[in-house]
């Protein structure tokens, strides 16, 4: 059965083909370079869109012997590689659009490129809308990040007609330049923060603060706990791992600390039932946090 998560890929691979069959005939044919720089983005989406899914699938499997904790970080890695892609890409834009300022070249075919951006621009929000609407259910990276990508497409794709219209009605070619150069910065620009969460994944962030503090009041709260130490968080893909080590009586049944321990665990589940939640919990008599500390 496909996930969500998948379908999610799937349905954002095949809009971006048809965006790019669309905007690189228009592009090719009429010379502009706004038009040009959106059917190359179109292009990395779709072999970005077919990335994500191949990591997916990768992440969507379950631990095992080689990979013990499973392959959620594969999606830290296609956010980062995606961010590099898209970093390219607008380094490319830049450049057709430098090349055809000083070559002079002149737009053609802007009514029909005009009808082009305007049907790419329709088609592209309400796969925004969609795709934001599974990042929100299954807090997936691969997903935010594809959401991310196509959000700035939007941009993008407001900008490419804005400059048509500007072309057509005054002759300036000047405004595809600019425009198209401003499209390219602003690719870059919204590139970063893919690469900087994926590598901050890769690097075993912890998760928000908000979380943990929720998660330390949970603790907090039971009253057979006398303390706790070692808390570390840290996310991969879908799944957020939690370790703690809670410290009770030492006079205490084994029965009553699992007990405690596992209402614990439930009641961290509650924070987020969008995640999947990896909990380890370590039960001492006594705290030796400052005796393990010291040595």
């Amino acid at each position: 059965m496909m996930t969500l998560q998948k379908k999610a890929t799937v349905v954002s691979s095949s809009v971006a083909a048809l965006l790019t069959i669309m905007k690189l005939v228009i592009g090719i044919a009429s010379g502009s370079v706004a038009v040009l720089a959106s059917a190359i983005d179109s292009v990395l989406d779709m072999f970005v869109s077919l990335f994500n899914y191949f990591a997916i699938s990768n992440s969507e499997k379950p631990a095992d012997k080689e990979f013990n904790y499973g392959r959620g970080k594969i999606e830290a890695l296609a956010s980062v590689i995606e961010g590099t892609i898209i970093t390219i890409s607008g380094l490319f834009l830049l450049y057709q659009a430098i090349k055809k300022a000083i070559n002079g070249e002149i737009s053609q075919y802007m009514g029909t490129s005009i009808t082009v951006m305007i049907i790419s621009l329709i088609i592209t929000i309400s796969l925004v809308i969609y795709l934001n609407k599974v990042a929100k259910k299954t807090n997936s990276m691969v997903i935010k990040a594809d959401a991310l990508h196509y959000k700035t497409d939007v941009y993008s794709n407001v900008a490419v007609l804005t400059s048509l219209v500007l072309v057509h009605l005054t002759g300036y070619e000047i405004i595809d330049v600019l425009v198209g150069s401003g499209i390219a910065l602003y690719i870059i620009y919204s590139s970063y923060e893919l690469i900087h969460d994926g590598v901050l994944v890769l690097l075993d962030r912890a998760v928000e603060h908000d979380i943990v503090e929720k998660i330390e009041d949970i603790i907090k709260s039971k009253e057979k706990v006398n303390t706790h130490h070692l808390l570390k968080t840290r996310e991969a893909g879908h799944q957020t791992f939690v370790e703690v080590h809670l410290v009770f009586d030492c006079i205490i049944t084994l029965m009553d600390a699992h007990r405690v321990s596992d209402k614990i665990e439930q009641e961290i589940e509650d924070l987020d039932k969008n995640r999947d939640w990896i909990i380890n919990i370590h039960m001492d008599p006594y705290d030796d946090f400052t005796i393990n500390d010291s040595k």
